[in-house]
């Protein structure tokens, strides 16, 4: 996963961050916004992964699922249930959305950690259109369904009427960082993970501590799958949280 090379003095050199680097796919032109990179092969490649589970799956629809069908319908019932628990009965009918956002951030993650895959969901503008397509979502949802009512949100009526524009004024800076702490949550966590396994399996070319390398990016590697997961999970929670204030802004 990870190179090591010997610098002139004699020293390890490591490039953690090479793994990030968004290159052409074909060609070593510049990367312009039309560009087919690495970025797209794998972003095609989660969809691709993703409508295979959801689509050909469970296609059959068997009585006793199989190992496919089985995921298929215990994401969609994982998904389904934290819709329903944070968002409320009203948040059901955005479940397709949700679900697929979760199912989408999931197997990049997941696929992000095969050797020589590239993690979408470690570059911030991957992970920032992901958070302003919620934010911008939700936010148009809170005055389509509510009006001007929808800026009751900000104002917090069980606080001393004096302290009120204050609160007023820190909720109203919280909610525009949402996009910023969505999507810097996501991408720093997949990005730091992989740069520490770098980092280790640099030093296993090093043969006095090669086993205790090969520990660390084993235990790391272990964690990453284990983040993967809570990071997913994370980013959709939060999601049905901003979907609750648009549709019950006064709770």
């Amino acid at each position: 996963m990870a190179d090591a090379a010997h610098s002139e003095g004699g020293g390890l050199v490591f490039h953690p961050m090479d793994q990030f680097k968004v290159v052409p796919l074909f060609g070593d032109g510049e990367v312009h916004w039309y560009t087919i990179t690495n970025v797209t092969l794998w972003m095609a490649i989660t969809v691709a992964c993703v409508a295979a589970l959801m689509v050909l799956g469970a296609r059959g629809r068997a009585v006793i699922p199989g190992r496919a069908q089985s995921i298929a319908e215990l994401a969609y019932g994982f998904v389904y249930k934290m819709v329903e628990d944070v968002a409320g009965k009203d948040g059901v009918k955005y479940f397709p959305y949700i679900m697929v956002l979760f199912l989408f951030i999931v197997f990049s993650n997941f696929l992000g950690l095969l050797p020589l895959a590239f993690t979408t969901t470690s570059h911030i503008a991957v992970t920032a259109v992901l958070a302003l397509a919620v934010f911008i979502s939700v936010t148009v949802l809170g005055f389509i369904l509510h009006g001007t009512h929808f800026l009751g949100l900000f104002w917090v009526t069980a606080a001393p009427l004096p302290l009120r524009p204050i609160l007023a004024l820190i909720e109203v800076i919280s909610y525009f960082v949402r996009p910023v702490s969505h999507s810097i949550r996501l991408a720093g966590n997949m990005m730091a993970g992989h740069a520490v396994i770098k980092v280790f399996a640099g030093f296993a070319a090093i043969a006095a501590i090669s086993p205790l390398s090969v520990v660390a990016i084993t235990a790391m590697y272990g964690l990453e799958v284990l983040v993967a997961f809570i990071q997913a999970y994370v980013f959709t929670i939060l999601t049905c949280v901003y979907l609750k204030d648009a549709l019950h802004p006064g709770h």
